[in-house]
């Protein structure tokens, strides 16, 4: 077995595709290590927008608008895999996040916001793990399953509770489900961004230079390109013996730990209204 990043004859379906950031990079660089990528956003626009245009440049690209949280997205992302070209190999787990609107004291979080962002994640991650499992199982494949959790699952997550506590739950599926694949060659591991830029990000993140150096160890945010290159190396062929892990991708972040002011929230919020109205009890 040649031991390399080449992807070539494989296919990787990669959930939340289509977002501008680290699952359209990740997209791309799996695309171009050789994979047949099946490409799923719940947005046909987001997919016209930044998916059809990698296969336009020639990348073997499928993309299929689908719902990852429901049990019929994942059946119409199995079905795509059915028809790609090659044997399935991979699943990278994008979708989930949270919006603007979801920070808030843990005190103020409702039965609706827990189960929403736990749906959003969580959930979503695991059933479409499941699904893909399943169909390595049956083909009698190995594999590999990659996740994407996030700093705030390892650590505290002061005002967004509910989604680091959802990120946390991805680490913990992500041991689980790799001692119990592991007889069947299928690795399951997660890759825990830091603050990086992206689309998402920018909502409420500034460019801050002297911020950054003091709450990151290399001084910067990360590059969507750098969470997709640990991500390709989980997918392929060099990380062979790592399963059940979780690699902080932070750039140091998580070394210094330092972004929280006095007050708990984040230096990295642009807006002191949006500070304001996220810790308001």
């Amino acid at each position: 077995m040649g031991y390399d990043l080449e992807l070539n004859g494989r296919i990787v379906v990669v959930s939340g595709a289509a977002g501008g950031g680290i699952g359209t990079t990740v997209t791309r660089m799996v695309a171009e290590a050789g994979a047949t990528v099946v490409a799923v956003s719940r947005s046909a626009d987001n997919l016209g927008k930044h998916i059809e245009p990698l296969a336009a440049e020639g990348l073997d690209v499928v993309p299929v608008a689908a719902d990852a949280s429901t049990d019929e997205g994942i059946a119409a992302t199995m079905d795509a895999v059915a028809r790609a070209d090659g044997h399935l190999h991979g699943l990278v787990n994008v979708a989930g996040g949270m919006e603007p609107a979801e920070w808030m004291p843990a005190t103020r979080v409702n039965r609706d916001d827990w189960r929403r962002l736990f749906a959003q994640n969580l959930e979503t991650m695991f059933f479409m793990s499941q699904a893909v499992a399943a169909r390595l199982r049956q083909e009698e494949r190995p594999g590999s399953i990659v996740s994407i959790s996030s700093i705030s699952g390892m650590n505290t997550a002061p005002f967004h509770v509910a989604y680091g506590t959802a990120k946390a739950g991805m680490v913990a599926a992500t041991r689980t489900m790799a001692v119990e694949l592991a007889a069947h060659g299928i690795r399951v591991n997660a890759v825990a961004p830091g603050v990086t830029a992206t689309p998402a990000s920018l909502t409420y993140v500034e460019d801050d230079p002297e911020r950054d150096l003091r709450a990151i160890a290399m001084g910067r945010r990360g590059r969507p390109e750098e969470q997709a290159g640990a991500i390709l190396f989980l997918l392929s062929d060099l990380s062979t013996y790592i399963t059940g892990q979780t690699i902080l991708v932070d750039g140091g972040l998580n070394l210094k730990w330092t972004h929280l002011r006095a007050d708990n929230t984040t230096q990295f919020l642009k807006d002191e209204g949006f500070r304001a109205a996220i810790s308001a009890e």
